[in-house]
């Protein structure tokens, strides 16, 4: 996700301070960061922990056009078919394999398989929803503006309430529809569509009865998981700038120019 509001922003900084610092820190609106291209316009080039993708998250604004609705495809589309997304789910899978989350699939390559191609389906499906297709919707922002000044307490609550707070296309700030209702959607439509049904599992030591996940306890829980791990994403997000800053002070990088 899947996500967030400039209410708590400091005042846009001049334009040629903006053109100085987005050489230096991730995060900038059509930042090269490395990649030897300028990111799509009004988004970024930026990786948490140089790795997985973080486009919609910008710093250091100040005032920029919305997105379309055509972006916001373009953007999402990739991200969550980025070249880390592969290994990320693979990841993912294999601990649900070793945890035996869904029973129903069984243990074995095949039953590996099964659990790939349905986390890939849930991140993505929550990905378009909650980032395309509702802020498309709803004319909302998907995109993650950074807090511009404050310590640690401030800079984690004003992330996690990016969650339930969105700038509109305009600018304005109102509910995170996209967010919450999105996860919502996107709980309801996987846990209904595609996880495991009910069934028996046979093994030597007799048959084993497995209840359906399609249940509206488990759509609960997975929506509130998808929303819980969005919010730890998000904080990530708001402190990756300043961690990005010390590891490459660390390093002896020196600014790009």
């Amino acid at each position: 996700m899947l996500p967030f509001s400039d209410a708590q922003a400091a005042p846009a900084p001049q334009q040629s301070s903006i053109q100085e610092q987005s050489q230096q820190t991730p995060g900038k609106p059509e930042e090269a960061n490395g990649t030897g291209k300028p990111a799509p316009k009004g988004t970024s080039n930026d990786r948490l922990f140089y790795a997985l993708p973080n486009f919609l998250s910008l710093e250091n604004t100040g005032k920029i056009p919305p997105l379309s609705s055509k972006e916001k495809f373009k953007v999402v589309t990739r991200g969550a078919f980025d070249f880390t997304e592969y290994p990320w789910y693979g990841l993912l899978s294999a601990i649900n394999q070793a945890n035996d989350a869904e029973p129903a699939y069984g243990q074995g390559w095949k039953s590996y398989g099964k659990r790939y191609v349905t986390s890939f389906a849930d991140g993505t499906i929550e990905n378009f929803i909650t980032s395309a297709i509702l802020p498309s919707m709803l004319h909302q922002d998907p995109r993650f503006y950074h807090s511009e000044a404050g310590g640690f307490t401030h800079k984690a609550g004003y992330a996690v309430s990016r969650i339930f707070l969105t700038r509109t296309d305009s600018g304005s700030t109102t509910f995170n529809y996209s967010e919450v209702v999105g996860s919502a959607l996107s709980a309801t439509i996987s846990t209904y569509s595609y996880h495991p049904r009910s069934t028996v599992l046979r093994s030597p030591s007799g048959p084993r009865y497995i209840p359906s996940d399609r249940t509206l306890a488990n759509t609960a829980s997975v929506w509130g998981s998808q929303v819980g791990f969005d919010t730890v994403v998000i904080v990530i997000k708001e402190f990756w700038p300043d961690i990005h800053r010390k590891l490459s002070h660390k390093s002896g990088e020196s600014p790009r120019h």
